[in-house]
């Protein structure tokens, strides 16, 4: 029997970017309106989708019989992946597998070296629905509030949208994320691919009990090889005016998810619109447990107070509901200081939280942060003669360690 170890993606995690599908050298990835999938036939194993990927959803594997490896077909109608293949151990078992020397090798290698595990969600998080709306059936929301929120004589240019929703059902959970479907074509006559965007507000709204929810987005304008390219859904995005009407898939997204239990420990690291998923927990927080012993903190970078998002809002909030740790990288007259430079210098406090079995880490923004942010919990733990990397370890199989990052 050929066995095959066949690469799939995970419909509960994956956020339909599109990114692993561009990065595909053989064509091998495909999509319809619900899910991305794998061909078998074209798929070479080169690994190249993995590293790109946000979420972890590209990085999934199961042992197959070649001559039965899931079709295409097959996953676009998946809501889930199916369950690993069990292998069994007696001899004469009628459901053994009869396997060459090198195949058992591979497969013993596959189970032990943790790819096809799943990024795990809290395990106090609340039930989240996903793919409620897909391209071919969205829903539609009104925009109710379009405001800038970093300075007007900035380059940053980051929006606080509000959609409303009004008596239509379209349930989401901080940590989140919703498609936004951009008018139009592409340069190729095909029509523009959904943009994600992570939810801003709380579960019960942008105010509790409105029907409604807000997103965190930046204009991109940027010049290539001497050209102007303007981002499609972003420039969209940014330019709505209050009453227009936006079509909007999802829910997205089953992992990255706010612990319920109040003695949670939150750690949120994150750069510019990085800050979305954030600013939903801390409000949830605020508004429903105020007084929870659990600890929220906060590193959040950007290059000036004018260009972090919701700077004024922040400094309002009680130093008793969230420790703020806002840091800048290029004030006048003042060395350059990055979030991986402020948790170095509050070691002693991330190394009582990291021993603690109610910590969770999220970090959310531009991928060049997350080597340093590795780095610097290495360097705190290694100063305390702990591993760093057995810690983060034991943090994902109980899904207390989150990483989203582009």
């Amino acid at each position: 029997m050929t066995l095959l170890r066949q690469h799939l993606i995970d419909p509960e995690i994956c956020i339909r970017c599109n990114t692993c599908e561009e990065t595909c050298p053989v064509d091998a990835i495909t999509h319809n309106s619900d899910n991305y999938v794998v061909d078998a036939e074209k798929c070479n194993s080169c690994l190249d989708c993995i590293s790109p990927c946000p979420t972890g959803s590209i990085d999934n594997w199961r042992v197959v019989q070649k001559a039965e490896a899931y079709s295409i077909e097959d996953q676009f109608e998946w809501d889930e992946l199916p369950d690993e293949l069990e292998l069994a151990e007696e001899e004469g078992d009628d459901n053994q597998i009869e396997a060459s020397e090198d195949e058992a090798s591979a497969i013993l290698e596959i189970a032990h070296s943790g790819q096809g595990g799943k990024v795990l969600a809290p395990l106090s998080a609340a039930h989240p629905y996903i793919n409620l709306y897909g391209r071919e059936r969205p829903i539609t929301a009104t925009v109710a509030g379009n405001f800038r929120i970093t300075d007007a004589d900035t380059e940053s240019d980051i929006h606080h949208i509000v959609l409303d929703f009004d008596k239509q059902t379209f349930p989401v959970l901080e940590g989140q994320s919703i498609g936004i479907i951009p008018p139009g074509e592409d340069s190729k006559g095909r029509p523009n691919l959904i943009r994600l965007y992570s939810v801003a507000s709380a579960r019960d709204g942008e105010r509790a009990g409105v029907n409604n929810l807000s997103l965190t987005v930046k204009r991109v304008i940027y010049d290539e090889a001497g050209k102007t390219v303007q981002g499609v859904g972003s420039n969209y995005v940014c330019d709505l005016n209050k009453g227009d009407k936006v079509q909007v898939t999802g829910p997205f997204g089953a992992t990255f998810l706010m612990p319920n239990h109040p003695e949670a420990n939150i750690i949120m690291i994150c750069t510019g619109t990085g800050s979305a998923p954030f600013r939903a927990m801390t409000e949830y927080r605020r508004r429903h447990m105020s007084s929870a012993p659990g600890e929220l903190v906060l590193y959040f970078g950007a290059r000036t107070p004018g260009e972090l998002p919701y700077f004024g809002p922040l400094n309002k909030l009680s130093g008793k509901l969230i420790d703020k740790q806002l840091v800048f990288s290029r004030l006048p007259d003042v060395p350059k200081e990055y979030v991986q430079d402020r948790m170095l210098v509050q070691g002693d406090k991330l190394t009582q939280l990291l021993k603690s079995e109610h910590t969770h880490i999220y970090i959310c923004g531009l991928k060049n942060m997350e080597k340093g942010v590795e780095s610097a919990f290495d360097t705190i733990c290694g100063n305390k003669g702990m591993n760093w990397e057995t810690i983060k370890g034991a943090m994902r199989k109980t899904g207390r360690y989150h990483v989203e990052t582009y």
